[in-house]
């Protein structure tokens, strides 16, 4: 059996069937002793693995929500177009009834 260009690899069908890897089961390689093996994933989709090791990555932990909006989204401007940092200190938009 080789590896294509792309790195990939057929299992063969008695493999899959004896380990129970069905069709769409998210599976994760790791190195055990020395040797490469694939064992079913954690339980996490794959969605949730990227969540769940990109968490808390990409922010500074002393910055408040508000601090992170506004440096990603620029000041906030109030209804008479002035600039207003931190959301919660904006007069409300829209009347609420």
């Amino acid at each position: 059996m080789r590896i294509t260009s792309k790195g990939q690899v057929t299992i063969p069908i008695a493999i899959r069937e004896r380990a129970g890897l069905l069709p769409h089961t998210e599976v994760e390689w790791v190195m055990e002793g020395g040797k490469v093996v694939l064992k079913p994933a954690d339980g996490l989709t794959r969605g949730q693995s990227v969540v769940a090791r990109l968490r808390g990555t990409a922010t500074n932990k002393s910055m408040t929500t508000d601090e992170i909006m506004e440096m990603t989204r620029g000041p906030y401007n109030d209804l008479e177009g002035v600039a207003v940092t931190g959301v919660h200190e904006a007069p409300m938009r829209f009347d609420r009834e």
